[in-house]
């Protein structure tokens, strides 16, 4: 029996994918997130799932740093993003980050399916023309590698704060005290290698996605 997760913030989306994935493999388990705190639950319970279908832009995580936190809690979970992002260099970096494959959202049912059904079968699936477009450099690289090393709680609390949330509102949200953020952004800096709250956000931005790059309809 095939189990699937999809994390989505986009309900509709989900829907349409689910009907995808329903007709392509009848009597398929599927299971939804609409952001990545509900994702890494799902991922927690479900961890030999047979893949991940994820979208870049999930509310509590964005760009690639999701897609790097998980192939490092998870690395026996194929991921495949599937995303609005269309730009071959987009397409490049997700796979030097350990995506199995990348679907844009504009892909056909048929072109979905075969995707799908080609990366079930072991083998990566991209877009054609993508093969000799440059990818991630070195510095997003060597971010990623820092990235990989945080907690579940440090990984959150590092979302959080590149999403301009102060520490009282951090520790309200996560139920915990300013004093146990505090710990916890001094271990993220030395993980990191930042000497300070400032220059974390700005090593974790290097996972990101400019707002306006390789949109598609």
């Amino acid at each position: 029996m095939t189990e699937l997760l999809i994390a989505d913030d986009h309900p509709l989306f989900r829907e349409a994918l689910r009907g995808v994935v329903s007709r392509l493999l009848p009597g398929a388990v599927i299971h939804e997130a609409d952001r990545f705190s509900r994702l890494y639950e799902l991922v927690e319970q479900r961890p030999d799932a047979d893949m991940l279908l994820l979208d870049l832009d999930m509310p509590g995580a964005r760009g690639f740093s999701a897609l790097v936190h998980l192939r490092a809690l998870h690395p026996q979970l194929p991921i495949v993003i599937v995303s609005a992002h269309e730009d071959p260099l987009i397409v490049r970096r997700a796979l030097d980050h350990g995506a199995m494959g990348f679907i844009p959202k504009s892909s056909d049912a048929q072109q979905l399916g075969a995707a799908l059904e080609q990366i079930l079968d072991g083998f990566p699936w991209a877009p054609q023309g993508i093969e000799a477009g440059p990818g991630a450099d070195a510095e997003e690289i060597e971010a990623a590698g820092r990235m990989r090393d945080l907690t579940p709680q440090q990984f959150r609390v590092l979302q959080m704060v590149c999403s301009g949330q102060l520490n009282k509102q951090i520790a309200y949200e996560l139920g915990v005290s300013e004093a146990t953020v505090k710990a916890h952004m001094t271990h993220i800096m030395r993980k990191l290698g930042a000497s300070n709250r400032t220059q974390a956000v700005l090593i974790a931005s290097r996972l990101g996605i400019p707002d306006d790059a390789g949109m598609g309809t």
